[in-house]
């Protein structure tokens, strides 16, 4: 049944695959052809002939470019939200908490898939619902780390808002900077660097009203 299994009859080497797996097949394809591309000069044949299977397929999953760069992108920004959320759980020692939230932004941007590039370096951002995706990284890693800072600093919410979008900024383009240099530091160290000029920052700021 086509609700549970793709059939590919134009091309024999696409096979049958569950629905899901496709679906995951299709994503990975079209990752590598949108971040060497870019969105405006891929093409719909292009992940088709990457994922092997015919432009039908792919329509069975994705209605056009725009929905299928979307799925896309939101997995992306789903997965940078993520790494930012483990980095904060992972440790009861604020420290640690910022210099590894930094370190999960190196680590995303030196991923070999380049899937930063589609958060962080879009050419559609003047879509509203791409754009919508890409400030969603913003605003929910930085909430994220407000609710952090708030709890430990008394901080209102809107003073301990900003230095957590201040943290994300700080993380976001010093990642992407060490990047485009060539990586001339090594990726830990670099993060490690940054996370304690971070650091140096946000611990002047009083666990309590007394201290």
């Amino acid at each position: 049944m086509t609700t549970e299994y793709d059939l590919e009859t134009a091309r024999p080497r696409g096979g049958r695959m569950p629905r899901r797996e496709r679906r995951a097949q299709l994503l990975d394809s079209a990752l590598e052809v949108f971040v060497a591309q870019g969105y405006h000069a891929a093409a719909m044949d292009d992940i088709a002939d990457k994922a092997g299977v015919s432009k039908p397929v792919l329509y069975q999953h994705f209605p056009g470019k725009l929905e299928l760069y979307l799925a896309l992108l939101e997995q992306s920004c789903d997965a940078m939200i993520g790494k930012v959320r483990e980095a904060l759980d992972s440790t009861q020692d604020n420290r640690d908490r910022v210099e590894r939230t930094v370190h999960a932004f190196y680590d995303y941007v030196a991923s070999e898939s380049g899937a930063y590039r589609l958060i962080f370096e879009s050419d559609l951002t003047n879509e509203p619902a791409v754009r919508e995706q890409v400030d969603r990284v913003t605003n929910e890693c930085s909430e994220a780390i407000a609710a952090v800072i708030a709890a430990d600093t008394h901080l209102p919410e809107p003073a301990a808002l900003l230095l957590a979008v201040s943290l994300v900024g700080m993380a976001q383009v010093s990642s992407r900077f060490w990047l485009d240099s060539q990586r001339r530091m090594n990726k830990d160290e670099a993060a490690t660097f940054v996370g304690g000029l971070a650091w140096r920052g946000i611990a002047g700021y009083p666990k309590t009203d007394e201290q």
